[in-house]
């Protein structure tokens, strides 16, 4: 028995508790991303706060919003208000034409989206509209089954995974497990590389706060991520780099570039003050890491896809008046 919708009567103010089993559809799904395809009324503040509080257990258990569900759990969905919501506003037609401007690929299983800089993957405080929502707009006979297959920060460009089946998701985020997915991205970090290839192999946890906010950072308790620095060219006091993850861990690019004193150009929250206020009157007005490109297996009877995004006018433009010097 399984069901990705909590059927809601009208006449009670609150559903009630629903048990579901988990199919192997779902299995290997995070549970935050299966409360927010279940729960499509309910703000995603409210999936995490269920969760922090054990609100949600699965097989009797509290999870945290990573845990990844397994075929034939149980998990136990707590009663959400059935007060009526209030529609959200519709989303700027500026929006809707830039998310529909930036699609690089698409086939019956997969839209991959250049994500501009700035936006959202999903929305959230603050933010009602992000790339998954606006998304949903755009394809609205997909509304159920679009899902985001990876996350970028908000800051970063590039390119974005989105599923449209949960067959092929499920596919796809084993394969983001195993390490087969090959990810690519271009950063322009601080100073001078003493090598042409600079290997990181440092956990990473995400329980540091500062100023109330959560940041990831080096921990031996941490979880294992893998980061490969590669020189592409020298740029006055800093170097353009194809950066390669096996792993897909929060800031990881930023956090590792930084532990080896090459801390990414326009980083706010893990970089250097002083050489981010330098480029930033050079021209640098982001942070400079862009999602290049990502090579996807045979999955599912599919042929292999590599996907690639150029990086875009503002960083190529900063890379070119900033003043190559070369290797």
């Amino acid at each position: 028995m399984e069901s990705t919708s909590i059927p809601l009567e009208k006449e009670n103010r609150r559903s009630p508790v629903r048990y579901v089993q988990i199919s192997q559809d779902h299995a290997g799904r995070r549970i935050d991303n299966y409360l927010t395809s279940a729960l499509q009324d309910v703000p995603r503040q409210r999936i995490y706060q269920m969760l922090r509080r054990g609100e949600v257990r699965v097989d009797g258990k509290r999870v945290k919003q990573g845990y990844r569900l397994e075929e034939g759990q149980q998990v136990r969905i707590p009663p959400v208000s059935m007060d009526p919501v209030q529609a959200p506003a519709s989303p700027r037609e500026y929006l809707l034409d830039m998310i529909k401007n930036s699609v690089v690929y698409e086939n019956e299983n997969l839209l991959v989206i250049n994500k501009p800089a700035g936006l959202v993957v999903h929305g959230g405080t603050g933010r009602t509209f992000g790339v998954i929502e606006l998304l949903r707009v755009l394809y609205p006979d997909e509304t159920d089954n679009l899902q985001l297959a990876h996350r970028l920060d908000r800051e970063t460009s590039g390119v974005l995974l989105v599923t449209k089946n949960l067959r092929y998701l499920a596919a796809l985020q084993v394969c983001f497990r195993e390490g087969r997915i090959e990810k690519h991205y271009q950063a322009l970090l601080k100073g001078k590389p003493a090598h042409k290839t600079i290997i990181v192999d440092k956990p990473l946890d995400r329980n540091l706060v500062r100023s109330g906010e959560r940041l990831s950072g080096i921990s031996d308790d941490g979880k294992q991520a893998l980061t490969r620095f590669k020189v592409v060219r020298n740029i006055k006091d800093a170097w353009l780099a194809d950066v390669e993850i096996e792993t897909g861990r929060t800031h990881q690019i930023r956090v590792h570039a930084s532990s080896i004193g090459h801390p990414v150009a326009g980083d706010e929250k893990y970089g250097d003050k002083t050489f981010n206020k330098r480029l930033k009157k050079a021209g640098l007005k982001r942070l400079f890491l862009h999602a290049g490109s990502v090579h996807i297996p045979a999955l599912n009877g599919n042929r292999p896809v590599r996907i690639t995004a150029p990086l875009p006018d503002d960083l190529a433009g900063f890379v070119r008046d900033y003043g190559l010097t070369g290797n």
